[in-house]
């Protein structure tokens, strides 16, 4: 049987010394004060000091029997194709939060989204740790007596069901406040085709495409123009610029006015999304003391929040109605999810805004984006984001690292993978957005068609990026009936065999069994080093 863990912890650490417990609830180690109270079905933790900087606080909670069973944790921000129930290892740090299954029942530790610290979970057989990086960037925060609401601490013990039911159920504890698409969400992405090489022109015969796709339909695609629209892209001779694809956020030569572009998309029947990097923007204008060290924008400052504003803004003026916002994690942090380990950034920085924490920054920063989209009625769709700080400020989550156009393999890792063990989240935290199938002619059609089936009657979004003239009229006819089906309400599907293999081939879909042939007669191809995000 599992144990509560929604009462008074039994020690609490405050960086590396315990503090003493003092009252009912209440902690304390020099001047900084950690107080536990119960609230309806959570336990909230608040942390206040006077001057004392804080980096970590940590919470202990002992069990009389052995914790047993196998575990699922989440990823600090996108999945990597890291995802998978592994046995209880104690050196292991777990996002957010951690299921365990002892095959009866499932039990959930968890802090409800939103919370004012970076959260991870720690588990071994003897009980379970929570830690709370109250840094701001890679100092300790200095609070000058606020109190911070650190964490609603949930717990759940799910009996007589699945796991992964189980798991739908805990994320929808875990969050109460969900903002969600009106409808399904689909279309075309030029990214996996094009790689940022595009211009006005292949975006509205892209258009047309996806019109044609999906003449008849009564829930219309979205067209989204992804990185090379904007003026730096491309050097002042003309070349592609192969590094940077930050601001500013005006358009090249190849795109020439965005406003009017949008109009055309949208007279074709389709409507228009564009993707944007926020917060890496070299305009000459902005000052120096707006950047972080990794040399992206500070959105701890309200000056940056107001030219994130008026970006989202001129986005939403021009006629977009999707906004697909990226790398902000990678910018303010200067690592990758897969870089991370147990600690989301390093040490030996900090925002200029010092007096609140890497979370509250973060979940600011969305907030903005947001506020902004609002007014346009602009669906938000954020990649490169941490999903349970953007849950309630987002409509929809890339829940995974890149696919590929070019590498099977590619999309095995990162699509299926956090297909499966994020689908929980879908529609509790967002719509979840798995990415794209990418159709170049590189990839095999019988494995791509696959994939393409698995999006398509998932429940999740499904956006495609077709190379012109790489179908023949068999498979555009394939393709077509994937987002007719994908373009209506779907139950969520549920992965079968996830506790089996990390990529998992059973899957009920529509109340039956699927099987999946990922891997062919001949295996896998590629073996991927430690790096994900090289594409051969």
């Amino acid at each position: 049987m599992f144990e509560t863990i929604l009462r008074n912890p039994d020690f609490v650490m405050v960086e590396n010394g315990e503090a003493r417990r003092e009252g009912d609830g209440s902690y304390a180690r020099g001047d900084v004060r950690v107080t536990c109270e119960r609230q309806d079905e959570c336990l909230a933790v608040f942390i206040t000091a006077r001057q004392t900087p804080i980096r970590q606080v940590r919470l202990r909670w002992r069990f009389k029997a052995r914790l047993r069973g196998v575990v699922l944790g989440d990823a600090w921000e996108r999945a990597y194709g890291d995802l998978e129930w592994t046995c209880i290892n104690p050196f292991r740090s777990l996002p957010w939060y951690a299921l365990v299954q002892d095959g009866c029942d499932t039990v959930g530790y968890g802090v409800m989204v939103r919370p004012g610290a970076i959260c991870s979970w720690q588990l071994d057989p003897e009980g379970v740790t929570l830690w709370l990086d109250v840094r701001s960037g890679g100092e300790g925060v200095v609070l000058n007596g606020r109190q911070l609401a650190a964490a609603r601490v949930v717990s759940g013990v799910y009996s007589g069901m699945k796991t992964f039911v189980a798991a739908q159920k805990f994320c929808k504890r875990m969050c109460a406040d969900p903002i969600l698409p009106p409808a399904p969400v689909y279309g075309s992405n030029n990214w996996y085709y094009a790689y940022g090489h595009s211009s006005a022109q292949a975006i509205l015969d892209e258009a047309d495409y996806m019109a044609k796709l999906t003449q008849g339909l009564k829930n219309r695609p979205f067209v989204v123009i992804d990185d090379g629209w904007q003026r730096d892209r491309y050097t002042a001779d003309g070349r592609f610029d192969e590094v940077y694809n930050g601001g500013p956020w005006v358009p090249n030569a190849r795109f020439g006015d965005m406003g009017t572009l949008a109009a055309e998309i949208a007279r074709k029947g389709v409507t228009p999304g564009l993707w944007v990097r926020l917060l890496q923007d070299d305009s000459r204008e902005i000052p120096d003391d707006w950047r972080l060290p990794t040399g992206a924008l500070d959105p701890s400052m309200p000056r940056v929040l107001a030219h994130v504003r008026e970006i989202v803004d001129r986005v939403g003026r021009w006629g977009y109605r999707l906004l697909k916002h990226d790398f902000s994690t990678y910018d303010i942090t200067g690592l990758w999810g897969w870089q991370m380990g147990h600690r989301m950034t390093g040490d030996g920085w900090r925002f200029a805004d010092g007096a609140r924490t890497t979370a509250e920054i973060i979940m600011d920063f969305y907030r903005a984006v947001l506020e902004a989209a609002r007014p346009h009625d602009m669906l938000v769709l954020g990649c490169n984001t941490v999903g349970h700080l953007g849950a309630g400020l987002m409509h929809l989550n890339r829940i995974g690292e890149d696919t590929s156009g070019l590498v099977w393999e590619r999309t095995l890792k990162n699509g299926v993978n956090a297909l499966a063990y994020r689908m929980p989240q879908h529609r509790a935290f967002y719509d979840a957005d798995a990415d794209c199938m990418g159709i170049t002619g590189h990839i095999d059609w019988s494995f791509n068609k696959q994939w393409g089936e698995l999006l398509s009657r998932s429940g999740t979004s499904m956006f495609i990026s077709v190379a012109p003239g790489s179908l023949s009229p068999e498979r555009e006819d394939e393709l077509r009936r994937m987002l007719a089906v994908n373009s209506r309400p779907h139950e969520a599907a549920q992965p079968l065999d996830w506790q089996e293999t990390t990529l998992p081939r059973i899957w009920q879909i529509d109340g039956e069994a699927v099987q999946f042939n990922w891997h062919g007669t001949r295996g896998l191809r590629v073996c991927f080093d430690d790096n994900p995000l090289t594409e051969e």
